[in-house]
C-alpha cells in the first residue's frame, strides 16, 4: 500500500514555521490500522524522520496525544497504555480494563508478544506486581488468553451448568463469594456464551447477573467483572457508557476519552454502532457531547474520529 503522498503531506504540514493542524487531522483521522503503519514507514523512508517524534515536537496537549495514538496504531497504543496503567504509583485501573478486558485470544497474544518485545519483560509479571492478590488472579486468567472462541457453540447444558455454578458461588454461598469460580467462568467463556449465561440467569433466578456481581464484589474486581459482562451483553451500549463515563462528572477524563474514541474509531462499523447506542441511551448526539467537553484542535480531532465511521 503506497502511503507516500500522505507521508509527504504530513511532512509539509509540520515543516518550517508553524504547523498545519487542520492537515494533520485530515490525513490521520481517516486511516485504518494498516494505513497508519504504512504512513509511518513511508515517512521514515522518504524523509529520514520519525513521524511520532515530529508530532510530539510540533503539537501539544490532548491534541498531540490523539494524533500520536492515531499514528501508533492500535497494537502499539494498547501496549503503551498497558505499561502506563501499571508503572508509577498505583494502578490506573480504567486504562488497564480498557486494554485487557473483553479481548479475543488473538488480540491478547499479540499484546503480550509486543509488550515483551518493547519492554523486555512479560506483561503477566508486570501486572502481577501491581494488583491486589484477588484481582491479580482475575487478570492472570484474562492474560492467559484461554477464552472460548466466538465460533464456539452455545450448548444449553453447559450454559445451565455455568448459571448454577455462578449462583452457588455468589447468592447461594453462605460464606461469601467464591471468587475463583466466578472469575474462571467470566474469563473463559466467549461473548456469545456470556450473553446466553446472562439471559439464562435472569430467567432462572429473576435477577440480572450484573446486579449479582455488584452485590458480591467490590472495587477493581467488581469493575473488571462488570466490564467483561457488559461488553459481552451489548458492546455498542457498553462503548456508549464508557464514552459517557469519560465525560460525565467534574471535569473530563481526557486521557480516557482520547483512548476510547481512538480505539473505537479503528473499526468504522463499531463506531457507527456506538454513535447509535449513545443517541439511544443518552438522548443526545455523541458529536455534540464531545464538542461540549473539548476545545480547539483537540475537539476537531475527536469529532473527526467519531465522524470517520
Amino acid at each position: 500500500m503506497d502511503m507516500s503522498r500522505q507521508a509527504d503531506d504530513l511532512r509539509k504540514a509540520m515543516k518550517g514555521f508553524g504547523t498545519d493542524e487542520k492537515a494533520l487531522i485530515a490525513i490521520l483521522a481517516p486511516l485504518d490500522p494498516l494505513q497508519a503503519a504504512g504512513v509511518r514507514q513511508a515517512f521514515n523512508q522518504r524523509h529520514r524522520r520519525d513521524l511520532l517524534k515530529d508530532i510530539e515536537s510540533e503539537t501539544s496537549g490532548y491534541f498531540r496525544d490523539g494524533l500520536m495514538a492515531l499514528a501508533r496504531g492500535p497494537l502499539e497504543q494498547d501496549v503503551l497504555n498497558a505499561n502506563k496503567a501499571i508503572k508509577g504509583m498505583g494502578t490506573k485501573e480504567s486504562i488497564l480494563n480498557d486494554v485487557l478486558l473483553g479481548r479475543s485470544n488473538a488480540d491478547m497474544n499479540a499484546i503480550k508478544a509486543h509488550y515483551h518485545h518493547v519492554y523486555k519483560r512479560s506483561l503477566e509479571s508486570d501486572v502481577k506486581g501491581d494488583l491486589s492478590l484477588k484481582t491479580e488472579r482475575l487478570f492472570d486468567m484474562v492474560i492467559a488468553a484461554r477464552r472460548n472462541e466466538e465460533s464456539s457453540p452455545v450448548i444449553p447444558q453447559q450454559i445451565e451448568a455455568d448459571v448454577s455454578e455462578l449462583y452457588r458461588a455468589t447468592e447461594g454461598s453462605k460464606i461469601g463469594a467464591d471468587q475463583v469460580a466466578v472469575c474462571a467462568i467470566m474469563t473463559s467463556r466467549s461473548d456469545g456464551q456470556l450473553r446466553a449465561i446472562s439471559q439464562a440467569y435472569r430467567q432462572k433466578y429473576h435477577r440480572e447477573l450484573a446486579e449479582v456481581l455488584k452485590k458480591n464484589f467490590s472495587g477493581h474486581m467488581e469493575d473488571a467483572l462488570l466490564y467483561i459482562l457488559l461488553n459481552a451483553e451489548d458492546r455498542a451500549k457498553h462503548d456508549a457508557q464508557l464514552l459517557e463515563a469519560a465525560m460525565s462528572g467534574m471535569g473530563t477524563k481526557d486521557d480516557l476519552l482520547v483512548n476510547r474514541i481512538v480505539r473505537i474509531h479503528w473499526d468504522k462499523h463499531r463506531m457507527g454502532q456506538a454513535r447509535g447506542a449513545y443517541r439511544h441511551f443518552f438522548q443526545r448526539d455523541l458529536t455534540d457531547r464531545i464538542r461540549g467537553e473539548t476545545r480547539g484542535d483537540y475537539e476537531k480531532l475527536m469529532v473527526a474520529c467519531v465522524q470517520s465511521a
